[in-house]
């Protein structure tokens, strides 16, 4: 309520980009104080609960509720952000070389719509920075994903290139990676999500991903794709056959789109990609196609309009073994990772299930 009452008016009254750096800078130098970790987790800890621990990829999850990518795109506030009651958080996108993105203004909010409009074009520090930052955390509390994309100068062709250096630059420090080929903000990066143009991307990653296991004298980490939820049944159909046999571990459904239905605000006229509330069907819809194509044999990640336990219940239900949530951070306060959490526990004694896992996929069975 904290949030609510007195951080959201003020935030809200700024720049949208601005409000943004602020929050990633002050969760950056809160963390920098001594026990000021330790007070965050204590206002907004979730606690321990059984019923929501799930291994997935060979990492354990205390909780399926995580930060989707986007907000720490340059992995500068990993503790602040672990502290706040996460289960799990993607950092990024980050490309190779360090990009300043489109043109400003480049985020809108929509609030009678509860929804982000951005068009911010995989504005990084590059696979360097984000390095010399993931390396220098003493320790984590929670897994971490990197979500890599390629820079905006790179042709489609290339393409691969830019993916290939994201997962050496960075094999080290991430404990899986995402790749990001469903962001409507750079030229024709959606195209390598269809064909030819995705099975040779996703050969080259999987590849060099089995590379640096080998390397490190490991199991190659797991890899996922992240797709957009504006694809027709059949362009999604063949997308899945696609990813399902190039060996990657998972899908995340999905990215923000580039529809325009039902909204009421005046920003809806601006380009980019739209996420929040009016998401939330559509990406729940792919989620369950996604986990019937593939006879819910390969996990999905759920994202998209995720504001309460019952929206993220849904999505699990559909399919999705773990949830990510992003604009409902912006619109309800970090609070709300616990609210859904503890949500989500009540929701599966409720049903009578004794641990998240047996709820992937019910409305299916």
């Amino acid at each position: 309520m904290l949030y609510r009452s007195l951080a959201k008016p003020v935030f809200f009254s700024m720049d949208p980009e601005k409000a943004h750096h602020l929050v990633i800078d002050g969760l950056h130098q809160a963390a920098r104080v001594p026990g000021m970790t330790s007070v965050l987790e204590g206002v907004y800890g979730v606690p321990n609960m059984q019923e929501l621990h799930t291994e997935l990829f060979g990492l354990n999850f205390r909780h399926p509720v995580g930060l989707a990518a986007g907000l720490d795109k340059n992995a500068k506030s990993v503790p602040g952000f672990s502290s706040v009651g996460f289960g799990f958080m993607e950092v990024g996108t980050v490309t190779p070389r360090p990009q300043a993105g489109n043109e400003l203004p480049r985020l809108f909010r929509l609030p009678s719509d509860e929804a982000l409009i951005n068009r911010m074009g995989f504005n990084n520090d590059g696979t360097a920075a984000m390095a010399g930052r993931l390396g220098a955390l003493r320790s984590r509390k929670i897994p971490v994903f990197v979500n890599i994309g390629k820079n905006k100068a790179t042709p489609n062709e290339l393409a691969h290139e830019d993916y290939i250096t994201c997962i050496r630059d960075l094999y080290v420090y991430a404990d899986l990676f995402v790749v990001n080929i469903s962001s409507p903000n750079t030229p024709d990066l959606r195209a390598l999500q269809h064909g030819d143009e995705l099975r040779t991307l996703l050969t080259a990653v999987t590849g060099e991903i089995r590379e640096q296991g080998r390397k490190a004298g490991a199991d190659a980490k797991p890899v996922l794709v992240k797709i957009a939820p504006d694809m027709t049944a059949e362009q999604l159909e063949l997308t899945a056959e696609t990813i399902a046999s190039s060996g990657v571990n998972g899908i995340i459904a999905t990215n923000t789109t580039l529809s325009r239905e039902g909204l009421t605000h005046s920003n809806a006229g601006e380009s980019g990609g739209l996420s929040g509330r009016p998401l939330t069907e559509r990406s729940t819809e792919v989620v369950s196609q996604l986990y019937r194509m593939t006879g819910g044999k390969l996990p999905i990640i759920g994202s998209g309009g995720i504001f309460t336990a019952e929206d993220a219940y849904r999505k699990i239900r559909a399919g999705a073994s773990l949830v990510e949530i992003y604009t409902a951070m912006i619109y309800r306060g970090p609070g709300i990772v616990k609210e859904i959490a503890v949500g989500l526990r009540d929701l599966l004694r409720k049903d009578g299930y004794a641990n998240i896992t047996e709820a992937v996929g019910a409305d299916h069975h």
